[in-house]
This record gives structure tokens, sequence and C-alpha cells, in this order.
């Protein structure tokens, strides 16, 4: 199988950077094809603006969703977008390697999603009409393809608990596995998260790699996170908004997008 492993920490020496390398080297062993975007190596640009559209008139407003639209079905977005794009296409699996900063990932990270994910290839695709609201949220271009996250965090776990003053880890990275990676199709597996990264001595490293490589050993056979799917049913359209007999009204929330 073909995985695509983008990492987003600045210092080669870090720990996000020795996991990835963990991943990737058990990944190969187990005969699979892995390519990496080390975003920092790669010098990613992180922020849409008009050089990610060379065919823009330059008199023509940039209206992001509409521009980067027909960039994409003319086939003239920029290169480096392109090139990413098209590894997502290879890969049969995606994974991000980041810490999390700011309870969310680094800037580099969603300049990476906010300019490949072009209207047309991650958004935007699919009919739109009283029976479907597009194809998104468990289908799209991306659908048949698994992801998952390797997060590093500088808290304690009991910080990010249910009770955390942090907020629950699940919901802190919902935006990311719901709205970054369920929405244009990929199957998303509960993520791998390190908690007192900063902290973390030589026995830790050797633990934590050895439950990584068991999580990469079961990239393809490991259950994925239950979130509900926009056309199944669930979903009133186009208010979208769940069904009561889909789920209790008392159960709002992040929680209420999982099928029990």
């Amino acid at each position: 199988m073909n995985i695509l492993i983008v990492s987003a920490h600045p210092e080669p020496a870090s720990l996000t950077n020795a996991l990835r390398d963990i991943a990737v080297d058990q990944l190969l062993a187990d005969g699979h094809d892995v390519r990496v975007s080390d975003l920092h190596v790669l010098g990613w640009k992180a922020v849409v603006d008009r050089q990610d559209f060379p065919g823009l008139d330059p008199a023509e407003r940039l209206r992001v969703p509409a521009t980067s639209g027909a960039a994409f079905a003319y086939g003239t977005l920029s290169e480096d977008v392109v090139a990413e794009q098209d590894k997502l296409m290879w890969a049969d699996a995606l994974i991000l390697a980041f810490p999390l900063w700011w309870f969310s990932m680094p800037a580099i990270l969603k300049g990476w999603i906010d300019r490949i994910y072009s209207y047309g290839f991650a958004y935007g695709v699919g009919e739109h009409s009283d029976r479907r609201w597009g194809d998104r949220y468990g289908e799209g271009r991306l659908a048949g393809k698994r992801a998952m996250l390797i997060v590093t965090a500088g808290g304690w776990a009991s910080h990010y608990g249910a009770r955390g003053i942090n907020g629950p880890i699940d919901d802190l990275l919902f935006p990311i596995n719901h709205g970054v990676l369920f929405y244009p199709g990929y199957d998303v597996l509960p993520p791998f998260i390190i908690y007192q990264a900063d902290r973390m001595d030589d026995d830790g490293f050797r633990a934590t790699s050895g439950q990584l490589r068991g999580r990469m050993r079961a990239l393809f056979t490991d259950e994925p996170i239950p979130y509900r799917r926009q056309n199944a049913g669930d979903y009133t359209i186009p208010s979208m908004e769940l069904r009561e007999e889909a789920a209790a009204p008392a159960l709002t929330g992040f929680a209420a997008h999982l099928r029990s």
C-alpha cells in the first residue's frame, strides 16, 4: 500500500520527526511504499495568495473558492500545490505528524491544508439537491483511503482528559479528524498521542516507539472512528441537523456525530 506522511516540526531532531522516522521504518519493513512531505524541508509557503493561481488576471478579484475551483478544473494551480495533491491521490493512507501548538496544528500544516484542499478537489464536489448535499463527510474524492494523526503534546494526559483543564483531546482534535480528514472522505483512525513530550527519556522513547510500530502494523486493519456519514440518512437536508431518530435531542456537541 502507499502511505504519505506529512510532518510539521521545524527541528530535525524533534520528537515529532523521530517518531515520523519510526513510522516510516516500520511501514517500509512491512512492504509498503512511503513518501514523506517534511513541510519545513520543502520550505512550504503557508499562506493562500495570488501566487497560488498563476492564471488569475491581475485585474480580477481573488475569491479563493471560485478561483481555486477554476484553477483546479483548468490545471493552472501552482506546481507545489499540484505536487502535493498528486501525492494525496497516490496514497492509500495519510498520516499527519505534528506538535500540538495552541490547541491545534502548527501554522505551516494548516497552510498546507488551506492550499492543497482546493475547491473541486477536497470540497465543493458532488450533487447538491434536496436528496444530497455534496460528497463530503465520509464521501468525496478521498473516500476509501485512511488517515490518522501522530500528535505530540507537552501537557499531562490528565490535562486532556474528560475533566481536564485543556479540554478532552478528542474534542480538541475533532476539527482536524472530522473536519479536515473525514470531510473529504477519509476513514479516520484514532490518533496516536504522546503526552509530556518534552520530558520523554530514553526508556519512554523506546516504549513509545514500540507502541507506534504496533499502530503502523495495524494501519489498514484498525477500526476507524465511527463518524456518521452525511448522506446515510442521519441528517436532514439541507439543514444538516441530526434527525431525532438518529440521536436523542439531548445528545449535542461533537459526540453527537459519533455512531453509538
